[in-house]
């Protein structure tokens, strides 16, 4: 190798050395800004989780207002079984007065809230068509009354008949019987033929013989008659029976009272058409009431005959209990009768009375207020609050009886825990309330 070549070399090589520590690794500093940044978006992250995690194991959640709750305590105390009501007063017996037949007013002889006694004239009706039906049955009555008697004396004059017929033969039987003997006797002694005899013998049995046929057929037409003459007389009464009740109808057309107290709802006027059936009006017990009372579906199956309610008016109090139950239900409601153990004094029909109806006997319970969450739970659930107050959970309870004031619990909550008894509305499908 010559020098040339080695000296080349070392310059390769040296400057392969100097290379080496121009280009040297320099290593890169983060900024602060930068760090804060990576850490805020760990937090975000690790928040997400947390909510991602609780909504999931926790069902769905809604921040509260807590001034805008109402929280109420669970509590051990007396469970008093009743609910208030508010009952009307009603007359305690009605008879209602109904048009037997339509018709026309004529007169109004009576007016509205006099007091009337049983077959007082109350208002005149008339009715045309009524009056010529009236007058078609009587027509219709007579002909057949004399065509019944017309019968009665047709079969009279055949049992008339018969007996003149028997009456004949019986005659004919005993003077063909002596003709037989005076012949039989001039026969004898040959001053008359033995034919004569014959003759007269013969007609003799046609005659024996007629008797017992008019003797059959007169006990056949006399039971056949006195049957025809039974069935006639049925008729005959049926259609005077029918008579009696057209007329009876037209009578009802002078409306009277069918029994005594006091005229209401009787507001008819001359020349007003009133159709069959139509309600004329009312006659009410002026001395004795009832109060009609409305409860709440909810309870029907806990109301029943003879329970006994309070009821209160201008300070008086009023003991009464249930005779009637109606058990229709309409609009969520019921009603129910309850009378008077004793008749008040000074009431009117009409009037209102507030009345606080017993369920069932006083008992320990424990108890939380009642409240409107009712309605929107059904008694099925209830929020919670916890022990801090920051949050409210939904709870499955099983809740009993309820009055005005509280509900009482079977199962579910214990005493010291506190519940919101405020509505539910806003909270509808929620599981958990954050309370702010």
């Amino acid at each position: 190798m010559s020098k040339i070549s080695l000296l080349a070399e070392s310059r390769d090589i040296g400057a392969s050395i100097s290379g080496l520590s121009m280009d040297r690794v320099v290593a890169k500093k983060t900024s602060l800004g930068r760090m804060v940044a990576y850490g805020a978006g760990a937090v975000v992250a690790a928040l997400f989780i947390y909510w991602l995690v609780g909504m999931l194991l926790g069902g769905r959640s809604l921040s509260v207002n807590s001034q805008r709750i109402f929280v109420s305590d669970v509590t051990v105390g007396t469970f008093e079984d009743f609910i208030p009501l508010r009952g009307r007063l009603v007359p305690r017996s009605t008879v209602y007065l109904d048009a037997i037949e339509g018709g026309r007013v004529e007169e109004v002889l009576i007016e509205d809230g006099t007091i009337v006694a049983a077959g007082d004239p109350i208002a005149l009706l008339s009715n045309t068509n009524l009056q010529l039906e009236v007058l078609g049955r009587e027509a219709a009555v007579t002909e057949q009354l004399n065509n019944m008697r017309t019968i009665e004396l047709q079969l009279e004059q055949n049992r008339l008949a018969h007996k003149r017929n028997l009456v004949e033969i019986d005659y004919q039987i005993v003077r063909l019987n002596r003709s037989i003997e005076r012949q039989s006797e001039l026969a004898a002694k040959e001053l008359v033929s033995q034919s004569a005899v014959d003759e007269l013998q013969d007609e003799l049995d046609y005659y024996r013989s007629r008797r017992e046929v008019t003797l059959e057929s007169q006990e056949t037409d006399t039971r056949m008659q006195a049957q025809q003459l039974q069935q006639l007389r049925a008729a005959g009464t049926q259609l005077q029976t029918g008579l009696t009740y057209a007329r009876k109808n037209l009578d009802d057309l002078n409306v009277r009272a069918p029994v005594s107290g006091k005229l209401s709802g009787f507001n008819i006027e001359v020349g007003q058409s009133i159709v069959r059936g139509g309600r004329l009006g009312q006659i009410d017990d002026p001395d004795g009431y009832k109060l009609n009372v409305q409860i709440d579906e909810f309870y029907l199956g806990r109301v029943d005959l003879q329970q006994v309610a309070t009821g209160e008016h201008s300070r008086d109090t009023y003991d009464l209990r249930i005779a009637k139950i109606y058990p229709q239900v309409n609009n969520g409601q019921f009603d129910v009768d309850m009378v008077f153990e004793e008749d008040p004094a000074g009431l009117r029909r009409g009037q209102t009375m507030q009345v606080k109806l017993t369920l069932g006997d006083n008992a320990d319970a424990i108890l939380i207020p009642n409240g409107s969450f009712y309605q929107e739970t059904g008694g099925n659930w209830i929020f919670v609050v916890s022990a801090d107050g920051t949050e409210a959970v939904k709870r499955t309870v099983r809740l009993g009886r309820r009055n005005t004031d509280f509900i009482e619990v079977l199962d579910g909550l214990e005493p010291g825990e506190k519940v919101i008894t405020s509505p539910y509305t806003s909270y509808a499908g929620m599981d958990r309330l954050t309370l702010d």
